[in-house]
């Protein structure tokens, strides 16, 4: 990747629906140039998809939670297992597989404290593989110029 790229990249993380006309005009290359240049980026998997940001209060998201998950055992039956049950749970946000204390770090979002009581009691403390787990409330979210979803 050259600067361009790293141009292209970042215009279109700050607004991806920039049509091949305005990123051509603002990296001031011509518009086949950067078409071939995006689809270059897609095709290596630079660009992995395009996505329109939602207010989590209009889909009924009140509360966001950060759930930091120690598993009994480092095993990779076990931690594919707790994985693979984060994919079911419509609360899960994103569900990250960490190193340190931890062994993953679930973000949810829910309707209020009682849901989120309720997802911790009966969905993810009674999983055979988690030993232990500690919730952090979150209060606001600040994404950096280089967040990467």
């Amino acid at each position: 990747m050259d600067r361009i790229d790293f141009d292209l990249v970042s215009l279109l993380q700050q607004n991806a629906r920039l049509s091949n006309k305005e990123l051509a005009a603002q990296v001031g290359l011509a518009e086949s140039t950067t078409l071939t240049r995006v689809r270059r980026l897609e095709a290596h998997g630079v660009l992995r998809g395009y996505h329109a940001e939602v207010s989590p209060a209009a889909l009924g998201i009140r509360l966001q939670a950060l759930i930091a998950v120690r598993l009994t055992r480092h095993a990779r039956d076990i931690v594919e297992r707790f994985r693979q049950h984060c994919r079911t749970l419509p609360a899960v946000l994103t569900c990250y597989n960490i190193g340190g204390a931890n062994d993953f770090l679930v973000h949810v979002g829910v309707s209020d404290a009682e849901s989120l009581r309720e997802l911790i009691l009966t969905s993810i403390s009674t999983r055979p593989e988690v030993a232990h787990i500690e919730t952090h409330l979150v209060f606001d979210v600040v994404r950096g110029p280089a967040s990467v979803g």
